[in-house]
């Protein structure tokens, strides 16, 4: 994140330059083939677990509900929806059940890497402080939150609620 501030005496205006991940095509292309390739092998390490199939249903929008952080405020939300759905959280989880002999934990990993996976494949990323829409992928437009193509340059303004 670039502090693109000219005033450091105005409280809260600090801006975020925001790297536009899909400008170019063929590092757009490498992120969703990254979101396929995920969400693919977690489905298919979560079939061999054994789990039933209604406990991905019910559990797979679980992270999302770490979008209630953006409750108190834009620089809680995207700490607490970062944690969530970053790829360490489950994994460790993962590494975890494996280590302890615990394979009752595995699904749940599986579950939660694949949310993530789909999340990317979607264009959704990680956020930045300054609002749900300001993510490593790109900035999501306003319009049903879609990713903005890539040709249009962005930037964020001010970090205050978005």
């Amino acid at each position: 994140m670039a502090n693109l501030d000219s005033n450091p005496n105005e409280n809260h205006t600090a801006q975020y330059a925001v790297l536009d991940a899909g400008s170019d095509s063929m590092v757009k292309s490498f992120l969703r083939l990254e979101g396929i390739a995920g969400a693919a092998l977690s489905a298919v390490f979560y079939a061999r677990t054994g789990a039933s199939w209604w406990l991905f249903a019910a559990l797979w929008l679980l992270p999302d509900l770490s979008m209630l952080g953006y409750l108190g405020g834009p620089r809680w939300g995207a700490r607490i929806y970062n944690a969530i759905h970053s790829y360490v959280t489950p994994a460790t989880l993962a590494v975890s059940a494996l280590l302890l002999g615990s394979p009752a934990l595995l699904p749940y990993a599986l579950i939660w890497m694949n949310h993530i996976a789909v999340d990317r494949l979607l264009g959704y990323g990680l956020k930045y402080p300054a609002g749900f829409k300001y993510t490593h992928l790109g900035l999501l437009s306003p319009k049903r939150l879609q990713p903005i193509p890539a040709s249009q340059p962005q930037s964020v303004g001010p970090a205050g609620p978005a």
